[in-house]
């Protein structure tokens, strides 16, 4: 190879390809940002929220250093069983190939917990849940008691799987665990720490309970295009 082409290499690579690679390697295996996309999450988490998930975190569990917690929120593939979850749009376009969007939800049962929903009440173990916040919330609107969702039987979560749960428990509110079953540690992306824009989320005073309002299970768009499933 001539020294010409060498130089240009060196400078294709300086000026593109290593920038590239670098926030390739960051995204992937460091930590990203995400934007809240639907209303699956509320109150927890707003339309429009962008949110900081360490995803070196999720490495590290997924070969088995440390655990996540009942309450986390997470950023997740669904099964690749849960077919209705697969996708080739992604932001209006259509892909050549087929791929399992991230979704957000909140960590409810850990391995071995046995989890069931009875008329909107969550039981873990055969105890109540408690989490006053989503409760309250939902009480004082649309609180789904009556769907199938509403009154699932008991799963025991297995080994290596984590069972997820939208907070928002209106009627459709939330497609999750209680539709595609439990999240296997190597699907789950990363666990989200901080809301970091915008500064201030807007309130909401009237939840949103009617059907062309809450919109589908709550996604999560990360900054690159999406692999092949």
């Amino acid at each position: 190879m001539t020294s010409p082409a060498r130089n240009r290499l060196g400078r294709l690579w300086r000026d593109w390809l290593s920038p590239l690679t670098f926030a390739l390697l960051l995204t992937q295996f460091g930590a990203t940002a995400v934007r809240v996309d639907g209303v699956s999450m509320l109150p927890g988490l707003r339309h429009g929220e962008t949110l900081f998930v360490p995803k070196i975190e999720g490495w590290a569990h997924t070969l088995g250093a440390g655990t996540y917690a009942r309450g986390d929120t997470v950023v997740f593939k669904p099964p690749r069983t849960a077919t209705q979850e697969w996708t080739r749009t992604y932001r209006g376009l259509t892909l050549p190939w087929a791929y399992r969007p991230y979704l957000v939800k909140r960590v409810i049962g850990l391995p071995g917990d046995t989890v069931q929903v009875q008329a909107g009440t969550v039981l873990v173990n055969g105890r109540p849940l408690n989490e006053p916040r989503t409760t309250a919330y939902w009480n004082g609107a649309c609180l789904d008691t009556t769907s199938p969702l509403a009154n699932t039987p008991p799963m025991t979560v297995p080994a290596g799987t984590y069972f997820v749960m939208g907070d928002n428990r209106s009627p459709g509110g939330s497609l999750d665990s209680r539709v595609f079953g439990p999240v296997g540690t190597a699907d789950i992306a990363g666990r989200a720490v901080a809301s970091v824009w915008p500064l201030t989320v807007p309130s909401i005073a009237t939840p949103p309970c009617g059907p062309e309002q809450r919109g589908g299970p709550q996604q999560w768009n990360p900054r690159l295009l999406p692999s092949g499933g």
